[in-house]
């Protein structure tokens, strides 16, 4: 029973980031730009998931002055950079491209890993990497079908890499502290983070004019934020990493097949198979560290 809701718990953190899109789209109709969106999501998140650690377990804030670099690595480096490159790249082109995009991160947490840890690159490792590298080919649109650029390509595949970042920085940061002081410390960091960028006159003068916009903003930093969170650290706490991994890859399901039927955008077959090959890739990746970890 326990097993079964963490599984139910990391798919339902999974599916709830995929749906950020329709939040993105909405805020970005409204006037905001991927910035301004961007510090939204950390204006609401940050005081909301500090809150909630802290009435479980205030001791559990506490850190130490020069593990602050830490959490300008989680928080500002990654979780800020991959906001901005993520919400351009779903403003400016399909929602279903940019979420795949998005989900190139094992490719380069692997490599990272390899450089960093000195991890080993396995045959089916290697095997992953051509998958995503077709994939991205793919998506990309061959056939001009995606409505992507290159800048837009390379916002999302930038998108990628400092969500991968965040997983090497949690490396680091976890060796000290609990994954829900890791999480708060980084969300904390990311809102200082988007402060400088986010024109914050500017954005609450926008929310000021357009009050059904509040219920947007406490959407996107509670219900894709805040929420996905508790659940996806929940359920690891009773799972191993590596399929939890796996499970979670129903995040870029979820927006392929909202950008599809939401906004729909096209279903042109070569970036169905690109789209195909990515996730074909992240479920290896799942399933490599699922071995790795009983061999362990």
């Amino acid at each position: 029973m326990k097993k079964n809701i963490a599984v139910l718990s990391v798919i339902s953190a999974g599916a709830l980031w995929g749906i950020i899109g329709i939040f993105i789209r909405k805020l970005s109709a409204s006037g905001l730009s991927a910035m301004q969106i961007s510090l939204i999501r950390m204006l609401v998140a940050a005081p909301c998931f500090t809150a909630a650690v802290a009435l479980a377990d205030r001791r559990s804030l506490r850190i130490r002055p020069k593990d602050c670099l830490l959490f300008v690595g989680t928080g500002i480096v990654s979780v800020v950079l991959f906001n901005i490159c993520y919400f351009y790249t779903m403003i400016h082109a399909q929602a279903s491209v940019a979420v795949i995009l998005l989900y190139t991160s094992p490719v380069f947490i692997m490599l990272l890993s390899a450089l960093i840890f000195k991890e080993k690159i396995t045959p089916g490792k290697l095997i992953s990497l051509a998958m995503t590298f077709a994939g991205c080919i793919l998506v990309a649109g061959l056939s001009g079908s995606s409505g992507l650029t290159p800048l837009t390509l390379a916002t999302g595949l930038a998108s990628g890499f400092f969500y991968g970042l965040y997983t090497i920085f949690g490396r680091f940061a976890l060796r000290r502290y609990g994954s829900m002081t890791v999480t708060a410390w980084t969300f904390i960091f990311g809102l200082i983070g988007s402060l400088p960028v986010g024109d914050p006159a500017g954005t609450v003068k926008t929310v000021a004019e357009h009050p059904s916009l509040i219920l947007w903003c406490l959407g996107i930093g509670i219900v894709c934020t805040v929420l996905p969170y508790f659940l996806y650290t929940a359920g690891l706490s009773d799972m191993e990493s590596g399929r939890a991994a796996i499970l979670v890859a129903v995040e870029p399901m979820v927006g392929t097949v909202l950008g599809i039927a939401a906004f729909g955008e096209s279903r042109d077959i070569l970036k169905l198979i690109g789209i195909a090959l990515i996730l074909a890739a992240i479920i290896l990746q799942g399933l490599s560290g699922v071995k790795e970890e009983e061999e362990k």
